[in-house]
């Protein structure tokens, strides 16, 4: 077990992209006196350009499900001896949504979440930007590598091109079909009647993969009269990459403000 001295912060990954994309993030709240952790997923043990070297025959992360994802990071975070906070992106918005709902987390943060079961992801920009993920009519043994034209209108659509470019090269990575049509089953459940942690969920006025709209349903899904605290922020001008664009640090410092009254 894990000592805690000061608050723990674990970051998750979302899909597509490398857990090396929160550094920022750590360097920025261990100044602020968080111990962090950014845990990359199962099978994703390399730089991105190592793991897209494996791309599209890397069978062990081709056959990550999404219940396997998901207590991954759970198992993790129930393993400090105080519940810490977790913060998560996209994918790993859900996976935190689902960790605070299985009562292991202080506090969560979902950024831009996918949506759980029951939320139903009907905006055209999410099917545009996503529906290759789900490798309809592939191989599910090998992987799915998003091309550098459909990164830029699901992650960094709005950024220079020169910034879309190094974004991709330094973030990009094979992800698992499964993990992703593990979004349409039970394993992206979320009990939104029953009381929680705080929960922030935030979104961004230009991400088309997980438009505003979609993470405002996602809020809205929650009961609101159980005691719970929940909140919602939504941000001008952030598109996916919002982790990693240039207004990331006013992002976190929000987060932070709401990490102090809260957790």
């Amino acid at each position: 077990m894990k000592a805690s001295k000061t608050k723990d912060v674990v970051f998750v990954t979302g899909a597509f992209v490398s857990n090396s994309g929160w550094d920022e993030w750590r360097t920025y709240f261990e100044s602020k006196g968080y111990n962090t952790i950014a845990p990359a997923w199962p099978f994703k043990d390399g730089t991105a350009a190592e793991l897209r070297a494996r791309q599209p025959n890397d069978t062990d992360l081709a056959n990550l499900s999404l219940a396997e994802l998901v207590d991954h990071y759970a198992n993790i975070v129930a393993s400090y001896a105080e519940k810490p906070i977790v913060i998560g992106h996209s994918l790993g918005g859900l996976i935190t949504q689902i960790i605070v709902n299985r009562d292991l987390a202080a506090a969560g943060v979902a950024i831009h979440s996918v949506p759980p079961q029951g939320v139903f992801p009907y905006e055209f920009s999410f099917l545009k930007a996503g529906w290759k993920a789900l490798g309809i009519f592939t191989d599910l043994e090998e992987t799915y590598l998003m091309s550098f034209e459909d990164w830029q209108y699901a992650f960094v659509n709005d950024m220079p091109l020169d910034e879309q470019k190094a974004a991709y090269e330094a973030n990009t990575i094979p992800e698992s079909k499964k993990v992703a049509r593990g979004g349409l089953t039970s394993a992206a459940h979320v009990d939104f009647d029953k009381p929680h942690a705080p929960l922030l969920l935030t979104s961004g006025s230009i991400d088309n993969i997980i438009p505003a709209h979609l993470n405002n349903r996602n809020y809205e899904a929650y009961k609101k009269d159980n005691g719970s605290v929940l909140n919602y922020k939504e941000f001008e001008g952030r598109n996916h990459f919002v982790v990693g664009q240039p207004t990331w640090k006013e992002d976190a410092d929000y987060i932070l403000a709401w990490l102090d009254k809260n957790a």
